[in-house]
Formats: C-alpha cells, structure tokens, sequence
C-alpha cells in the first residue's frame, strides 16, 4: 500500500489502468465477494499509527460501529479493537452501505481525535474484506479474536 508513493507518475498511471482493466476501483481495495452471509472486516490507522490509542478511545468506537450497523440490521458476531486496526466478523452486511456507515463512524471519530492531539490529517485508512467461505473459515476467524483480546487487554494495562 505504501509503494503506491514511491512510485513514478508513470508507474502510478499504468497501475491504475491495470486496476481499472481487471474491474477493481482504482484505489481501494475490490471487493469482489458482495453476497456472502458472514465477511470480516479490518480496518487500519493510516500509516498503522497508534491512533486508537486509550481504553476511551476503543469504547468509543466500539459504541459508535454497533450503533450505526445494528440501526442497519448488521450483526456483529465478534470484534478486536487494536490500537492501530480494528476486526470485526459480521452477518447480514449490506455492501452498499458498508462504505458510507464506516465514513460516518470514522469521519467524527477523525475530527474528534485530531483535536485531541492538536493535530490534523488522515485517521482511518480504506477497510479490507474477506468473506467467511465455510464453517472451518468462520469458527477459525472467531477463534482468532479470544486471543487478541487477550493481547489488546495487555496493551491497555501497559498503558
């Protein structure tokens, strides 16, 4: 993601129109699986710096995705929230939405947390999906987030 910037004028020109070719957007991530019933979604800090950086700030995100997308009919089924990324495994996601309702967490959020820091700049970066192709795929993906938990929680008392 970040070779994007070493790149040549060029070289940024040809890679787009590689994407473009291919049918993917011509500079986020595709999104090539929209009809799947479970997807895990991660989304990261820009440049993965710790902006997510306090027990308050995981709170206050994890309040703000399941208000917007249970106000949706989206559930959550399990979630980690790092200090600089964030999972979610959810059910019944509507891709159409999925964009805006992360813009309309992350954008306050962003606005919110520069100030904070007296700083500005991006926060968030684009989100990435996989979607849950089995049984097996879904009960590893859930099983992963006890563990992190576990490690996010250790961050936290460290802080």
């Amino acid at each position: 993601m970040y070779e994007y910037r070493k790149l040549s004028q060029e070289e940024k020109i040809t890679l787009v129109q590689e994407r473009l070719k291919k049918g993917f957007p011509p500079h986020s991530p595709p999104h090539p699986i929209e009809d799947s019933e479970f997807y895990l979604i991660t989304t990261t800090c820009y440049e993965h710096k710790p902006r997510i950086n306090s027990e308050e700030r995981r709170q206050q995100l994890l309040n703000e995705l399941f208000d917007k997308f249970i106000n949706q009919g989206v559930e959550i089924l399990a979630w980690v929230i790092l200090p600089n990324h964030y999972h979610l495994l959810m059910k019944n996601v509507e891709f159409k939405l999925l964009s805006q309702t992360l813009r309309l967490i992350h954008g306050p959020l962003a606005r919110q947390w520069n100030l904070e820091e007296n700083t500005t700049g991006k926060v968030w970066c684009s989100y990435s999906d996989r979607a849950i192709r089995s049984e097996r795929h879904y009960y590893t993906a859930n099983a992963m987030t006890p563990k992190v938990e576990a490690v996010a929680r250790s961050l936290v008392e460290l802080e």
